[in-house]
């Protein structure tokens, strides 16, 4: 496959799977505000990827087979799994220093903000965007721009945080100073006061995530809530995380979804009809 955008960059890194818990631990005060304003990715695969990867398979169905943009690639984990499944994939990242690490594994990445995609209109058949609108400037306008990419058809995947999840999993700023890690009950506080703690991320209820694709050509596919997969607690505490993953992981399909980590949208662009020309407009 030619690469659109020029020669791959070459840099000496690796990350193996044991090493990420020691990462998170040594991270830096630069590396704490990177996480703080962009979120941290995926480093190692586990059974929590696996999971969601099985999930935008199945929402994509032969689109998984066409032309992919993941808009928010972070290192490239997704993008190696995706093109492994036979997707071509584009993998769009703001950060610059993961956007060279992403090129290890693509040779087509691009550095952009998700707000100004600089591709064209009715491009993708399917948008992956996982835990990204978060974390933008402006997640309507970065909705708008991942609308506007798909073709007719074509279908975008989102997850991003959910405001009823117990714990802000992005840390807090308190007395000027940022505090990594899950915080808990930051998110059932009024909305001014949670945003005054974590104003780097953002949460979302149900109409938070509606308001989003107003007025937009787009139907709803699937829209629900899940939880995590607990790979670290499952890591330290072996079949007591297990179990623990299986209940809440049943909750899924109970009310109780509400309290899940994140919302699984799966959101398809639609054709529309001009009424006295009977022409479609994408």
């Amino acid at each position: 496959m030619s690469s659109l955008w020029g020669s791959p960059c070459v840099r000496d890194f690796s990350i193996e799977g044991w090493k990420a818990q020691g990462i998170i631990a040594t991270m830096k005060e630069r590396d704490l505000q990177k996480a703080a304003l962009r979120g941290e990715p995926s480093y190692v695969w586990r059974e929590g990827q696996q999971r969601r990867l099985e999930m935008i398979v199945r929402a994509a169905g032969k689109r998984i087979e066409g032309f992919v943009l993941e808009n928010g690639c972070g290192v490239g984990m997704y993008i190696e799994k995706l093109t492994g499944l036979g997707s071509r994939v584009i993998g769009l990242e703001y950060d610059m220093e993961r956007a060279l690490e992403a090129r290890i594994k693509s040779n087509e990445i691009i550095n952009a903000a998700g707000e100004f995609l600089p591709l064209p209109s009715l491009t993708f058949d399917l948008i992956l965007s996982h835990e990204v609108i978060e974390h933008v400037q402006d997640d309507r306008a970065a909705i708008c721009e991942m609308i506007r990419l798909l073709k007719p058809g074509g279908r975008a995947v989102i997850f991003c945080p959910n405001r009823g999840y117990p714990f802000e999993t992005h840390g807090i700023f308190w007395k000027g100073r940022y505090f990594f890690g899950n915080k808990l009950f930051v998110n059932y506080l009024p909305r001014a006061l949670r945003d005054k703690l974590a104003p780097h991320v953002r949460v979302y209820s149900k109409r938070d995530m509606e308001k989003l694709f107003d007025g937009l050509n787009v139907k709803f596919i699937e829209r629900t809530i899940i939880f995590g997969a607990y790979d670290n607690i499952i890591a330290r505490f072996g079949s007591l995380g297990r179990f623990l993953r299986a209940i809440l992981q049943f909750l899924e399909a109970t009310p109780l979804k509400g309290f899940g980590l994140s919302h699984f949208w799966v959101v398809e662009k639609i054709f529309l009809y001009h009424t006295n020309m009977g022409k479609p407009q994408a």
